[in-house]
């Protein structure tokens, strides 16, 4: 199914515990709500890590939408998934540019031709996994460690919110979490499922309103952190961004050395692909087994499409996923209107403005929620496969992975090369699993506890 929607009852409600499945949705007005929610929800981070390697931002948005609806496509619309910017690459697009020139043109086009070639190679591992069957990805990510890495992913994101977005504006934060809060648990029906989007929206307009009555944030210094006065929105590039434009495409340039510094993310790429696809099967209730090489290889050919325009890479987003764990909202249907909205944004550069205008301390609010409830996905997984945490082949990397994620830990490799956070996270996790369980003489799905007992 990729196109042709049921209606789900009669298309307002929802009873307790059920779901709206990929190929259902609900009216029309309603899934809009759904679609811009989805949008708000990829939106900072999309927007964020683009800014950080030095790329376009506004053709980050754009492309995001194409690589949705490419992704849709591709996995027949079984795996409801957005596509944001991957955080994956951006210790090595710092090295590349440290190499080959900072922030200039053409360093600019050695980094996503180096973005695009990864992107190949995991189309291309997408490929190999369909065709050799799913059982592959049983023996290298058994529950123990899919579930691992969706709570390294979502754990893992924990920085963002305690070094740039929170420290921003604390009590904004603080607010705008509690806000969500509310309106998520107190509002059972549609206002509830959009709770994640109505907390940003009060939390920017409180933001505004402080401006006014209490003027700049007042500095802030805690150890190395230093955050100067500023306004909590800034509409200063607003007036000058025109309604209609197209953004900065500019063709990719291909360096082997540069490659090299980022190929490790692939790494990352199919294990995070593998995490939110394992996810998205647990709380949709479906088996999504025999779609899980077609989403690696769609990640990779939108990966592909993205950078030969020097757009940013991407992955499926946590971000995303936990707004579905919220809405029990998991209809395809979003995910299309939500790409349609992004290459529509991506065409304005006076949407970019206003949205990037989005004050920190209301991000941080919002995504705290977001990315503990990734996390937490990541627990269930463990319980519903009753994995044994009394087995120190399990408890051992898991462990240790996950501390090195949410850190962020940094490994220097070379002068020129490191694997930091949730990247080196997962290398550690998988790596380290297989290794002790290899030591250990253990079968791949050895390591959980009996049927009926509870997880350690």
């Amino acid at each position: 199914m990729v196109f042709g929607w049921t209606k789900h009852g009669d298309g307002k409600h929802l009873a307790p515990g059920e779901i709206v499945r990929p190929d259902e949705r609900l009216t029309w007005p309603r899934m809009i709500g759904f679609g811009a929610q989805h949008v708000i929800a990829m939106f900072g981070a999309t927007f964020v890590f683009p800014l950080v390697m030095g790329l376009d931002p506004n053709v980050a948005i754009m492309m995001s939408g194409v690589a949705t609806i490419l992704f849709l496509l591709i996995v027949k619309g079984k795996v409801p998934s957005y596509l944001g910017t991957s955080a994956s690459f951006v210790g090595g697009v710092f090295a590349i540019r440290a190499i080959f020139g900072g922030d200039t043109a053409g360093a600019d086009a050695i980094v996503t031709g180096a973005i695009l070639v990864v992107g190949l190679v995991l189309a291309l591992a997408g490929v190999a996994v369909h065709f050799l069957g799913v059982q592959i990805i049983h023996r290298i990510f058994p529950p123990v460690v899919t579930g691992a890495v969706v709570m390294l992913i979502g754990f893992g994101l924990a920085y963002v919110v305690a070094d740039v977005y929170w420290p921003q504006d604390q009590w904004m934060a603080l607010i705008t979490m509690l806000v969500t809060f509310v309106v998520v648990v107190a509002f059972k029906g549609f206002i509830g499922r959009i709770g994640i989007l109505i907390g940003l929206i009060v939390g920017y307009a409180l933001s505004w309103v402080a401006d006014q009555l209490f003027g700049q944030v007042p500095a802030y210094t805690d150890g190395t952190l230093k955050i100067a006065p500023h306004l909590r929105v800034d509409f200063s590039k607003l007036g000058d961004a025109p309604w209609v434009g197209l953004p900065s495409f500019h063709l990719p340039d291909f360096k082997f050395s540069a490659v090299l510094l980022v190929l490790p993310a692939v790494i990352a790429l199919i294990a995070e692909n593998i995490g939110h696809v394992k996810a998205v099967g647990e709380m949709t209730r479906t088996d999504v087994d025999p779609y899980v090489g077609r989403a690696i290889a769609a990640d990779g050919i939108a990966t592909v499409v993205t950078s030969a325009v020097g757009g940013s890479p991407t992955t499926t987003y946590a971000e995303n996923i936990g707004v579905m764990a919220a809405t029990k909202v998991y209809s395809t249907a979003a995910y299309y209107i939500a790409g349609v909205i992004a290459i529509v944004f991506g065409l304005s550069p006076k949407f970019g403005a206003l949205v990037s205008a989005t004050p920190s301390g209301v991000l941080g609010g919002v995504t705290v929620i977001l990315y503990g409830m990734i996390g937490l996905l990541g627990a269930k997984i463990w319980i519903e496969n009753r994995v044994n945490f009394a087995d120190p082949v399990n408890m051992v990397p898991i462990g240790a992975g996950i501390i090195l994620a949410i850190g962020p830990v940094k490994q220097l490799i070379s002068g020129d090369f490191r694997l930091e956070g949730i990247a080196f996270g997962t290398i550690v996790v998988v790596g380290g699993y297989h290794l002790l369980r290899a030591i250990a003489g253990r079968a791949p799905d050895e390591g959980q506890a009996p049927h009926g007992s509870a997880a350690g």
